[in-house]
């Protein structure tokens, strides 16, 4: 398929074009040419005043298969990524077979083969996802698996976490860190604050996060190791990792999306809807996320896009499950927080790629075409028809939002 994307400002600071309206041709899957004026036997996209930028990639999402399909299969899950603008994918390994040897990773790789979008399985760093014995990380990186989390279970064994931080050395693989001390966090659903205390619930306190962030630093630099955080939630959190860059340790981390814009206050209707993991937090927890961004601090924004059936969340808010859909609403929350898109692109699609240590795409002419194109004025009603997940557990579901995709392109292949 050729394509010519006509008048587009591109947003890519790696692209000599960068921040030019030009347009751009796509032969065969490869950009041939980006002038002001083309004219070519294609097919025609109208992007004036519109932007095109590499393809975005999540570093946290959750897609049902292995054994979840319910409430998310590969075909499903990765189109509703491409509807979000995202190209490639880390998929968390928390599945009902847990990714902790080669044989899931091997199995998810071909499963995505000839997929617009990119799919990079996530190993587990313990057996099982138990946090007991380490997983099978080196097999597992070999075939395929650069980074290695337990998902939404964090590693409560200091021991464990040394030994994994060290084991990766040695093949240069990362490890994510899901940053929750579950003795302090116990069995509460929300944030500790006051809005627990006007709901009458258990709240998690800040603590929980702070305190394991404090101690998987600390292993990073007894280990001279490299470490990432997923989802931080606190202001205290930020200001811990801020620290440690200024040390010079070798730590990124990223936000959640909806931390951006949401608050604790949104559960006083006690809607399982904005139920999430971890919980939402404060207006001065989120002013500091956002100040994170800005100065670097924070190198990515993620979905944590958490797909569930309606029986899992159209239920009391104690027994609800965590989590939200998240791709299709990540620019537009993005877009919501008033951070520029030059910024949001880099938090987007250029430093999650640096992360993991994936290619980071190109608009230059001679490169293989990986890009989406945006219109950040654009307003739409996100609904369950063009809801493209399996899942519509989403408290954006029916309100008006700002910022659409227009186009996603990659491995030759189109969504619009």
């Amino acid at each position: 398929m050729n394509l010519l994307i006509k008048s587009a400002t591109i947003l890519d600071p790696g692209s000599p074009f960068h921040q030019q309206v030009a347009d751009i041709l796509i032969e065969n899957g490869v950009i041939t040419r980006i002038a002001d004026d083309i004219e070519a036997d294609a097919e025609l996209i109208e992007a004036e005043g519109k932007y095109v930028s590499p393809g975005f990639f999540d570093l946290n999402c959750n897609i049902g298969e292995l054994g979840l399909e319910t409430k998310e299969d590969m075909l499903s899950g990765t189109r509703a990524a491409a509807a979000g603008g995202f190209t490639g994918v880390a998929m968390m390994p928390n599945t009902a077979n847990p990714v902790h040897s080669k044989a899931e990773v091997e199995y998810l790789i071909n499963r995505a083969k000839g997929n617009l979008v990119d799919v990079y399985p996530l190993g587990t760093i313990s057996h099982k996802r138990e946090g007991k014995d380490l997983a099978e990380m080196y097999d597992m990186h070999l075939s395929g698996a650069k980074a290695f989390t337990d998902g939404n279970r964090p590693v409560q064994d200091a021991g464990l976490m040394e030994r994994a931080l060290l084991y990766t050395q040695g093949f240069d693989a990362m490890v994510f860190s899901y940053p929750e001390d579950t003795a302090i966090a116990g069995k509460a659903k929300v944030n500790e604050g006051e809005v627990s205390t006007l709901l009458g619930m258990k709240g998690i306190p800040s603590l929980a996060e702070e305190l394991m962030i404090a101690r998987d630093l600390y292993l990073a630099e007894y280990t001279v190791s490299k470490i990432h955080f997923s989802t931080i939630s606190t202001s205290r959190s930020v200001e811990l990792i801020r620290e440690a860059k200024r040390k010079g340790l070798e730590v990124t981390c990223d936000v959640a999306a909806h931390h951006l814009i949401l608050t604790d206050e949104a559960l006083l209707g006690f809607d399982s809807q904005y139920k999430v993991k971890p919980p939402l937090r404060t207006k001065d927890d989120v002013k500091a996320l956002i100040k994170g961004l800005k100065d670097g601090t924070i190198d990515a924004i993620v979905s944590q896009h958490t797909p569930h059936e309606i029986e899992f969340k159209d239920v009391e808010f104690e027994v609800a499950a965590y989590g939200m859909v998240g791709f299709q609403t990540a620019l537009p929350l993005a877009l919501k927080t008033g951070l520029p898109v030059e910024l949001i692109i880099e938090k987007l699609a250029i430093a999650p790629r640096e992360i993991l240590g994936v290619e980071v795409p190109v608009i230059a002419e001679g490169e293989q075409a990986n890009v989406v194109v945006f219109d950040v004025d654009a307003e739409w009603e996100y609904n369950s028809k063009n809801n493209l997940s399996k899942s519509v557990n989403s408290p954006f579901i029916g309100q008006s939002l700002k910022g659409k995709v227009l186009l996603t392109y990659n491995n030759q292949q189109i969504l619009k």
